[in-house]
């Protein structure tokens, strides 16, 4: 593969040789020809504070899987679904044999590129102590060894309609509720697939489904605490024990193969060459239910490359994982009003400068504190020539719809942010302290108020097995950074089938 020149990466704060953040980084002369500590230029913090600071943050940030949590888990993640398994016999239209991708983070984590302006503010500690995100397929095309071509006639750069010309009569006809009707010069109509129309349709079958569940309440069944639609997403958060899990589940479009405009990326050289096959990266991608902002909302879906991204991540350095963990949480806060940058820009311009620099430097333990200040140069240089190409389809800006004042005043906040990382570190710190507290005070009042939880309702006929929790403790903890999956049959959903990439379990 041909490696790309940087003048095309238009995200990239420039090549090594002149990387602000390299640049930054200096030895202080200490005496007469002694070296002092590594001070960043711009902000004369010292790298090794700011790398403690990060290793504290990532220890409040983290979470714990004991015995009881991971059963919580195993139970509120059952319960999903059996609700969807519900779902798809309200009507039949979700395949009867789905496929599901669970990714650890809710959608406002940025584990999915969807519109932060129509989410709901939720947070960590007072709402929910665990965040998941589920993609639910309505539509499957997995038939394909071709490149998939898709109608990009009518939407921006990186989104796409869907006819459903590309399926079966009895698919067309199960669907044609959640359509668009255009109609052909020659009499004949044209039916395509509505994000909208889909996500309404997911909503109300979704709250019917949970309405029906709440009327005949179980000893061992996960309380319902909220069902809400941000967007086109349904959030659910679910009380398991002492324990709140919040479930963004969003409908989507699932494909195999690779589609045919992102095709040329394939021929780039990569930083996770020779660490995965290709065949892993490039197993399967999405339509997720979001529009571009000149786009029409009822038409237009976005492309997703979710389950190639669960495989890029392993292959990403610890220390530049927590880098950019400690970033996200920054700009998660810094950068919420206005809505414009969310935490999918922060992971692009990761990946983009996991492409850029070289592995040896990446693959430093002590660096984090480089990686840190590194990604907010290169977002604040994303920010101020409004540019952020996607990693998958580079010819597709992210931010060519701000405005320059929006812009602007995002750039100056990252600019206070770099003139001195360590406060914002502690203010991080501070928060997912708060966080902790308030999650195990919460558990505290429930265990004081003998709330149900799981493990206390031995003998019940709806009592998970021990030996499930214990399977999946033992999978997360085997496993990060990797795709867990769970293949499922609605006529049968007491057998949850784990999948780890390809393996089944």
């Amino acid at each position: 593969m041909a490696a790309p020149a940087l003048s095309s990466r238009a995200g990239s704060a420039g090549s090594l040789g002149n990387s602000p953040t390299m640049a930054a980084a200096g030895r202080l002369p200490h005496g007469s020809g002694g070296v002092g500590p590594e001070l960043d230029f711009r902000s004369a913090s010292r790298m090794e504070d700011l790398n403690r600071l990060i290793q504290e943050f990532s220890k409040h940030d983290q979470r714990e899987y004991d015995d009881q949590r991971a059963l919580e888990i195993h139970t509120a993640k059952d319960f999903i679904f059996s609700m969807l398994g519900m779902v798809q016999k309200l009507d039949q239209k979700l395949p009867v044999a789905n496929e599901y991708l669970l990714l650890s983070g809710g959608v406002r984590e940025g584990v999915v590129d969807m519109d932060p302006d129509e989410l709901s503010v939720y947070a960590r500690g007072a709402d929910y102590d665990m965040d998941f995100t589920l993609l639910v397929p309505a539509l499957k095309l997995h038939d394909r060894n071709q490149p998939v071509t898709l109608d990009m006639r009518h939407s921006a750069l990186g989104h796409s309609w869907l006819s459903l010309r590309l399926f079966d009569e009895g698919t067309i006809s199960k669907w044609k509720d959640c359509c668009t009707v255009v109609e052909h010069i020659s009499g004949a109509a044209n039916y395509f697939f509505s994000p909208t129309l889909v996500a309404d349709w997911f909503y109300q079958a979704v709250s019917l489904v949970l309405l029906e569940v709440q009327k005949k309440p179980q000893r061992g069944v996960p309380r319902v605490e909220k069902v809400e639609r941000n967007g086109t997403v349904v959030s659910v958060i679910l009380g398991v024990g002492s324990s709140r899990m919040l479930y963004d589940v969003v409908p989507v479009v699932s494909f195999k193969g690779w589609p045919a405009v992102a095709q040329s990326w394939l021929m780039e050289n990569h930083f996770w060459d020779g660490k995965i096959t290709e065949e892993e990266v490039i197993s399967g991608f999405y339509l997720v239910p979001a529009c571009s902002h000149k786009g029409r909302r009822e038409n237009e879906w976005r492309l997703s490359f979710a389950r190639s991204e669960v495989q890029l991540k392993k292959c990403i350095s610890p220390g530049l994982m927590q880098a950019y963990q400690a970033c996200k949480a920054i700009i998660v806060k810094l950068l919420s009003r206005p809505k414009a940058v969310s935490p999918y820009h922060l992971r692009s311009v990761m990946l983009w400068a996991c492409d850029r620099l070289p592995a040896n430097y990446l693959a430093q333990d002590d660096f984090s504190a480089h990686f840190l200040l590194g990604l907010i140069d290169d977002l604040q240089h994303c920010l101020v020539n409004k540019t952020c190409p996607n990693y998958f389809i580079p010819q597709c800006n992210m931010l060519e719809h701000l405005s320059d004042d929006t812009a602007v005043l995002h750039a100056r906040k990252l600019s206070s942010v770099r003139s001195d990382p360590a406060e914002h570190l502690r203010t991080t710190i501070e928060h997912a302290k708060a966080a902790n507290r308030l999650t195990v005070e919460l558990q505290w009042r429930g265990s004081t108020g003998n709330l149900p939880s799981p493990q206390s309702d031995a003998g019940g006929e709806n009592q998970p097995d021990d030996r499930l929790a214990k399977k999946l403790q033992q999978l997360v903890t085997e496993n990060p950074g990797k795709s867990i999956s769970v293949f499922i049959n609605p006529d049968d959903v007491t057998r949850p089938h784990f999948r780890i990439d390809d393996k089944f379990f």
